[in-house]
């Protein structure tokens, strides 16, 4: 069937109500079954002209179409200066992705982004995967295992997905004040999906402020993206991996501190790394996020792992307990 008439085919199901919003933007969890355009999306690096880096990262939007960005310097957190990247739109026809921008226009090919600037220059990008750098840390002596693929016993109402993986909507049995975490997760590929429709969930500091969990591999970096502490303060650092990349968060948490009569005289502080990168540092956390399950900054809480429908996973989380 022609892309346009399927498309139109699609359009009308919906206004019928045959397809539902869920089934129009399916997650995809595993990478074979995930067609071409997830093989298309991800990141790219190289260099141009004499010898600058250059880092892109092309996302996917669905239908052969994706949005590039390229950073001058390298990637974020790989050598990105922070300050300079182009906008990039593309579309797919005959088997082939082309990109136009301001001061670019490429095509990818064979697993690389070819460039050409406005002055003629040309350059390849090779498509790379990186890892965080504490991805499979193991935990240390004395570490409380919260979840090592094996069983949810330290886990209220916690389920097994794919067998060893630990699925959301599962708060711990624990409570905690202050402590080191590590937990790993992986959000889906849904490239159809849009901002907090797209790979959401959230991991609750204490049961009562979430660091968001979100397929934000490519955007901005705001509060209510992934990173970011949300509502109230973004990551210093876009640091999100293409989906169904396991990722990591290292967390480290000091719960806030009251006086004999109550009063708050010290509040939460977090350092946290997203993929081996700080994106918080020893941030005062000045009050709740929405949601969670405890409203009391005074008290041990859980680990709470959000379920916002979407299928986000989660393996090796463990927490060491500090006074």
């Amino acid at each position: 069937m022609p892309c346009k008439l399927m498309l139109s085919v699609v359009g009308l199901l919906l206004a019928a109500g045959s397809i539902s919003a869920a089934e129009k933007h399916a997650a995809c969890t595993d990478p074979k079954k995930c067609g071409p355009d997830f093989m298309t999306q991800g990141e790219y690096t190289g260099t141009f002209g004499e010898n600058q880096k250059l880092g892109a990262q092309v996302i996917a939007l669905g239908d052969g179409k994706f949005d590039a960005v390229l950073y001058t310097g390298g990637l974020p957190g790989a050598g990105w200066d922070g300050k300079t990247k182009t906008s990039l739109t593309s579309s797919t026809q005959d088997g082939v992705t082309q990109f136009s921008g301001q001061k670019f226009k490429g095509r990818i090919s064979n697993g690389a982004l070819m460039l050409t600037a406005s002055d003629g220059t040309t350059t390849n990008l090779k498509r790379v995967e990186r890892k965080s750098p504490t991805l499979g840390a193991k935990a240390p002596e004395g570490a409380v295992i919260l979840f090592d693929g094996k069983n949810t016993d330290e886990w209220v109402n916690g389920k097994l997905e794919e067998g060893h993986l630990l699925g959301v909507g599962t708060r711990t049995k624990r409570k905690f004040k202050n402590y080191t975490l590590h937990l790993e997760f992986r959000t889906p590929f849904m490239p159809t999906a849009r901002g907090q429709a797209r790979a959401n969930s959230g991991m609750y500091l204490n049961d009562q402020y979430e660091f968001q969990i979100l397929d934000s591999f490519g955007l901005k970096g705001e509060n209510n993206e992934c990173g970011g502490l949300y509502q109230i303060a973004r990551p210093a650092v876009n640091m999100c991996l293409p989906p169904l990349s396991w990722q990591t968060y290292d967390v480290e948490f000091r719960k806030a501190q009251f006086d004999d009569a109550g009063k708050k005289i010290k509040p939460a502080v977090t350092t946290i790394r997203l993929n081996g990168v700080v994106i918080h540092d020893h941030f005062e956390i000045p009050h709740l996020t929405p949601g969670g399950g405890l409203n009391d900054e005074g008290q041990a809480g859980s680990l709470y792992l959000q379920n916002h429908g979407n299928p986000v996973r989660f393996r090796n989380i463990w927490i060491v307990e500090h006074e």
